[in-house]
């Protein structure tokens, strides 16, 4: 039986961890997204690009498993600028909404933001073990934790929707998304460029 070196089975745990984790958050920005427009929730629109930003995430730092180092912080440099540009494009639909208006419809926000927080859930432990690890493995833990808070935060928002009848939760919790987003892409971006550098990286908290 032919031995494993232990950076193939490194290899292999990586990919045993992103391979469930790319398929759950595609699945969750198709669902999402659906969710957001048939809703009218910028809340769920904004969640639904953070699924599809941590789908292309997860989809090159699968791409990066077993490449060199310098490889695999252009992976998560790449990762970090799309999460970048998926969030300045979320607040530009929030200032859209927010200057034309919005009907957010709290019974949706409140249903898809459990299913997403439970999807979510199961991301984060698949990859905890890996949240001190390589750079493109500390980028993946990064979106998933995020993720759970703007889940919550949705969850939050759709009842004050319909606690208050007003749109103006929705639009603010798809702002802090959106900013939650920007941080994380801007973090990830600077732990790459001084992984690319040469400089020591701390782990992401």
């Amino acid at each position: 039986m032919r031995m494993r070196l232990p950076h193939q089975a490194r290899d292999c745990t990586q990919r045993r961890a992103l391979v469930p984790l790319l398929a759950i958050n595609g699945l969750m920005f198709v669902v999402e997204l659906a969710a957001g427009i048939a809703g009218q929730s910028t809340g769920l629109i904004a969640d639904s690009l953070d699924m599809l930003a941590d789908a292309t995430v997860y989809g090159l730092s699968l791409y990066a498993v077993g490449k060199p180092p310098q490889s695999k912080a252009r992976a998560a440099r790449l990762s970090g600028v799309f999460q970048m540009l998926l969030a300045l494009g979320v607040i530009a639909d929030v200032l859209r909404r927010f200057v034309f208006g919005s009907e957010p419809l709290s019974a949706w926000m409140v249903g898809m933001g459990l299913l997403a927080l439970g999807a979510n859930m199961l991301c984060l432990l698949l990859i905890a073990r890996h949240r001190h690890g390589e750079i493109h493995m500390r980028a993946s833990w990064i979106f998933s934790r995020n993720d759970v808070i703007a889940n919550l935060g949705v969850i939050a928002a759709g009842l004050l929707v319909a606690w208050l009848s007003s749109p103006l939760p929705d639009l603010v919790i798809g702002l802090g998304i959106a900013a939650l987003v920007l941080n994380g892409g801007i973090r990830i971006v600077r732990d790459a460029n001084s992984a690319l550098a040469g400089s020591p990286t701390r782990p992401a908290a």
